[in-house]
């Protein structure tokens, strides 16, 4: 860790100590849907300066195109940063909506834009590591306000810090709220049917059974992109962990010891509970390939009544339904407990996107300067609520949206690329009273907050070796076991496999990365 680095984490530790017991106090907590933007903003980052004065010019910005509500360059928020802080950014598009790859290959062409924008920490480690990327700690004396906001949120900066100690990605915060995820069900459809929310999973059980038994042709408890959201599902058990193509499924442990999930008892026994659920079609045949188009017509044409994605699809399906059927009423639902009696979710209010900066441009001293008016107070009410008068007047909007997408769509506001420090009470605003509801319930059950430690490019390149065959093999055999194809007496035969894989490989590079990152801050 160079000098510098080490005096502004020593800043920044040094501020936590201060700031802990409020930070403790309301982390994980859901934004108040009673409190103004006005207020949200006076709790802002310490100390706050005004914009420094950039000559009028040009970045070039790769950034994305969410298909849900794709770029526009005439959406408002391009003018209201231009306004404010004479910046225009040439944006560039990836072909095909492949971020990752058109990063990969800019930095590979050699031919970067001066910003890119990226949904994962672990491409800006990677690539700042190769000398790609500017370490952005060394720009700190000339961004004030994100000086500032780094003592505001200490975690948030170190969470951002590489496994050299360097950041190569600024941070977020805010805006991760809108990735939470729940479980939700059709109020209606279980009024209807004179059905209570399951408490435990023998309960979700047999409340699916009485689902079928009314709606034969349904699926009643069905998700979307195969085995994603058994991190979800697993928190009841005791067990959450990421089944993702680029992360291992280690976990923290109530101890603090890092642990493989899919070996653990605890995880056969929820995969025991999918088995029984597919001989019984309560969940869709299909359950491994239905995409985001498929698990929308299954749920919005009385197929399904139980499902889990994020939070804000509360107010996607009743919105667009009740034209039609004014009863359509999905709504939060608490997580059944598991066997140990565990009720969680587990915990996704995060976001790793954010901006990172091109060591080939040669605008990098006013980019930074630019950047650094996200962290101000101003530009964390300009990037949530947009210009007063125009989009927002004292602490709500002027026009009234029909929900997140449509404000999105329509402003640009929360669009990849604009935003660094959100005030979530923006979206919480347009919100319908069931998910002004769902926010304020969803915390209790939230899982305990952890985070992935960084590696260093050695042991990225194991966990991409050994972690794709481990996670090969692990989605192969669950998709087996729960089709009932595999013997679940043949668990330990599995374990092994795995093991033969390199899953304790993988879980030591977890504890020496995580002992490494602790360590550095002390």
């Amino acid at each position: 860790m160079n000098k510098k680095t080490a005096v502004v984490l020593s800043a920044v530790m040094g501020a936590s100590v201060v700031l802990g017991a409020c930070s403790k106090n309301n982390e994980g907590a859901s934004p108040s849907p009673s409190a103004s933007a006005t207020a949200s903003a006076s709790n802002g980052a310490s100390a706050s300066a005004a914009p420094t004065a950039l000559t009028p010019q040009t970045f070039t910005f790769l950034d994305y195109s969410n298909p849900s509500w794709p770029y526009d360059a005439n959406w408002k928020i391009w003018s209201y940063i231009k306004e404010k802080t004479g910046v225009t950014l040439d944006i560039q598009l990836p072909a095909g909506n492949l971020l990752e790859d058109a990063i990969s290959l800019a930095i590979a062409g050699g031919d970067m834009p001066d910003i890119m924008w990226t949904q994962e920490k672990r491409l800006a480690d990677k690539f700042g590591q190769q000398g790609a990327l500017v370490n952005i700690l060394d720009y700190v004396d000339d961004m004030p306000n994100f000086k500032a906001w780094m003592e505001k949120y200490p975690a948030e900066t170190q969470n951002m810090l590489s496994s050299d100690g360097k950041m190569y990605e600024f941070p977020n915060q805010g805006l991760g709220e809108s990735n939470r995820r729940t479980w939700m069900y059709r109020e209606d459809v279980f009024k209807k049917l004179n059905l209570s929310t399951p408490k435990t999973w023998d309960e979700l059980y047999e409340t699916l059974k009485k689902l079928k038994a009314e709606y034969p042709d349904s699926y009643p408890l069905t998700v979307r992109n195969g085995l994603r959201y058994f991190e979800d599902f697993a928190a009841g058990f005791g067990v959450s962990a990421p089944v993702d193509a680029q992360k291992a499924s280690a976990y923290l442990d109530g101890t603090g010891e890092w642990k493989y999930a899919p070996v653990e008892p605890a995880y056969k026994e929820m995969l025991v509970y999918f088995n029984k659920f597919y001989k019984e079609g309560l969940i869709p045949k299909d359950f491994l390939t239905i995409d985001t188009k498929m698990w929308q017509d299954i749920v919005s044409t009385n197929r399904a009544f139980v499902t889990l994605d994020y939070i804000g699809r509360i107010d996607f399906y009743n919105s667009a339904l009740r034209k039609d059927n004014p009863d359509f009423s999905m709504n939060f639902m608490a997580p059944p407990a598991g066997p140990s009696g565990l009720q969680k979710n587990a915990f996704t209010a995060v976001t790793e996107e954010g901006f990172m900066i091109s060591s080939k441009s040669k605008k990098i001293k006013d980019i930074v300067k630019f950047i650094d008016f996200f962290y101000s107070e101003e530009g964390h009410k300009l990037v949530s609520w947009g210009k007063e008068g125009d989009t927002v007047s004292g602490d709500s909007f002027i026009e009234k949206y029909t929900d997140i997408s449509d404000l999105r769509k329509k402003t640009g506001l929360s669009t990849d690329g604009t935003y660094t420090w959100f005030d979530f009470n923006a979206h919480i605003s347009v919100s319908s009273p069931e998910l002004k509801s769902a926010y304020e319930q969803a915390p209790q059950y939230d899982n305990d907050k952890t985070s992935t430690p960084p590696f260093t490019p050695e042991e990225q390149q194991v966990l991409s070796t050994k972690g794709d065959s481990l996670n090969s093999h692990r989605d192969e055999n669950f998709a087996k076991f729960i089709m009932g194809t595999r013997s679940f007496d043949t668990w330990d035969k599995f374990v092994e496999e795995q093991k033969k894989l390199g899953y304790e490989e993988i879980l030591e590079i977890y504890k020496k990365a995580d002992e490494r990152a602790k360590a550095a801050v002390k």
